[in-house]
């Protein structure tokens, strides 16, 4: 893969909260799921747009997957780098994918993924708006699955 194949990717440096801790000090699992959320929003609003844009729009974003693979265990007051970047477009459907460094080392901590489904305001599976498989710089392939 050359560099101009590299897909359109954010990161965004944090520091880990107390909350999202377990007894032990450790980050706990459910984390993860905010730490994937909260860089899909930075990528949204970097490639132009933001979630309350598009929910403007008539459609929701909902989650159908999330998968985590743990590297090594993160702590209360570590600082780290998520970084994200859309990997599929389907005509309905859309997957990004993750990774979460230590800041410091950028040693990998936690890789993973979301899979997603466009739903209108009624809650029905919708098509992607034009707009949006525009949106996201992954070319959009013709079946969804």
């Amino acid at each position: 893969m050359t560099e101009n194949d590299t897909p359109f990717s954010v990161e965004t440096t944090f520091y880990i909260r107390y909350a999202e801790t377990d007894a032990m000090g450790i980050v706990h699992h459910a984390s993860y799921i905010v730490y994937f959320e909260e860089a899909r929003s930075v990528y949204t609003r970097a490639r132009g747009r933001s979630y309350a844009e598009m929910e403007q729009d008539g459609y929701f974003l909902a989650v159908t997957e999330v998968h985590s693979r743990y590297h090594r265990s993160m702590r209360y007051g570590q600082q780290v780098t998520v970084k994200c970047w859309a990997s599929e477009v389907k005509s309905r459907t859309l997957k990004f994918n993750y990774e979460i460094y230590d800041a410091a080392t950028r040693e990998l901590c936690v890789s993973g993924q979301t899979s997603h489904i466009c739903l209108d305001h009624a809650g029905k599976v919708a098509r992607f708006p034009s707009s949006w498989t525009q949106h996201w710089e992954v070319p959009l392939n013709k079946e969804d699955h």
